[in-house]
């Protein structure tokens, strides 16, 4: 019975939608059933959803609170929780995986390759180091005014505005000049010199930041002792959270 039904259908005509009629191309593709029924529930979703909300509108209690309506601000149109910024990105990544031993291995690392930059580099004209002053001493005014560094230094004039490497006029007469002489290698040996010292600052701020990392962990470490504690001082980004323990005699 069942293959003489099939018989029947393979012999049976199928039956086609009809499409848009010609005079009414212009109006775009015509609506199917599937296509209403989409457009439909999509239609009585948004409707329920609205009744929904003018329901819960019309039922509230103004009375009611939640700890969530002080601890969330509206930012672009949506409700978001509010940050406290205690500890950046880097640091609670830090925290979450390695411990203080591995820490503190990295911030001596760094201490001892700062320490071997500074006996590079020697800071003698680092833009953030304090410029220092010589003050020359003359008996009277009329001195003041023909006063002449070159010729007090005894150099040359166009090595008075250097801190360091100052030669004399004698000592540029008798002995040969060593090193680069070329502008092009000067300005080079420059750019070289302050990359260096972006590298020294670079790794100074690392330092730091690792330092503050270790502290705030061997805090939280601290924090796990049963005696009685009272905080000082709240976390911040450069600094843990400072509490004051009360001593406890041991045994």
């Amino acid at each position: 019975m069942s293959s003489f039904r099939k018989a029947l259908k393979s012999r049976q005509r199928n039956h086609h939608e009809r499409s848009q009629l010609g005079f009414r191309k212009t109006m775009g593709l015509l609506e199917k059933k599937k296509d209403y029924k989409l457009r439909a529930d999509d239609y009585h979703k948004k409707q329920n959803t609205l009744a929904a909300l003018r329901k819960k509108a019309l039922e509230k209690n103004p009375d009611e609170f939640y700890f969530n309506m002080i601890s969330s601000k509206l930012q672009d149109g949506v409700h978001t929780m509010k940050t406290t910024e205690e500890m950046t990105e880097e640091q609670k990544k830090v925290m979450r995986s390695q411990d203080i031993k591995y820490v503190e291995m990295k911030r001596v690392a760094e201490a001892k390759k700062i320490e071997k930059l500074k006996g590079e580099l020697h800071l003698l004209d680092a833009e953030s180091k304090q410029r220092s002053k010589h003050t020359f001493f003359v008996d009277s005014k009329k001195e003041v005014e023909s006063f002449d560094l070159a010729s007090h230094l005894n150099t040359a004039p166009e090595l008075v505005d250097r801190a360091y490497n100052r030669p004399t006029l004698q000592t540029l007469e008798t002995k040969s000049i060593k090193g680069a002489v070329q502008p092009q290698i000067i300005k080079k040996m420059a750019r070289q010199r302050r990359h260096q010292y972006k590298i020294l600052s670079q790794r100074i701020d690392r330092e730091k930041r690792l330092f503050v990392i270790s502290q705030k962990i061997q805090t939280r470490k601290d924090l796990q002792d049963k005696n009685k504690k009272v905080k000082v001082k709240n976390e911040t980004m450069h600094s843990a959270a400072i509490y004051k323990f009360d001593s406890k005699r041991k045994r």
